[in-house]
This record gives structure tokens, C-alpha cells and sequence, in this order.
């Protein structure tokens, strides 16, 4: 009984530990106009590679190590 109250004071001090950090940050942005450009450059440059990497697995051809995969038997 003592441990299960240990850990539900535990779990209640972290709860409250995270609920005043996330109050004292605040809701206002502080963002520079160099961290804004940085993070388009690196959603176009994660969307460019999304395609280029993702095209190559879609367009080819099943082998024989995917029906192994998939469990299915040769006829």
C-alpha cells in the first residue's frame, strides 16, 4: 500500500512539474526570421526526399523474398 503510494506522489509531482513548465513558457512566439526560413528549407527538402525515396519501393515488381514474407505458398 505505502508503494502504490509512493508512485501515484511520484507520477502527481511530475504531473505538476510538467503543467509549470508548460505555463511558464508561454504562448508567445519568439521565432527569428532565420529559424523560420531554416525550418521551410527543411519541410521542402524532408518533402523532396519523401518522393524521391518513396517511388523506388511502389514501381517495382514483387519477388520471391516478398511471398516468403507475406506467408503465401507457390502453387
Amino acid at each position: 500500500m505505502t508503494a502504490l503510494l509512493i508512485l501515484f506522489g511520484v507520477l502527481g509531482c511530475v504531473g505538476a512539474l510538467l503543467t509549470i513548465t508548460l505555463l511558464r513558457r508561454g504562448g508567445g512566439r519568439a521565432d527569428t526570421v532565420d529559424g523560420v526560413l531554416r525550418e521551410q528549407q527543411a519541410l521542402r527538402q524532408a518533402q523532396a526526399d519523401r518522393v524521391s525515396f518513396g517511388l523506388g519501393a511502389h514501381n517495382s515488381p514483387p519477388t520471391a523474398s516478398d511471398n516468403y514474407i507475406r506467408g503465401s505458398r507457390r502453387p
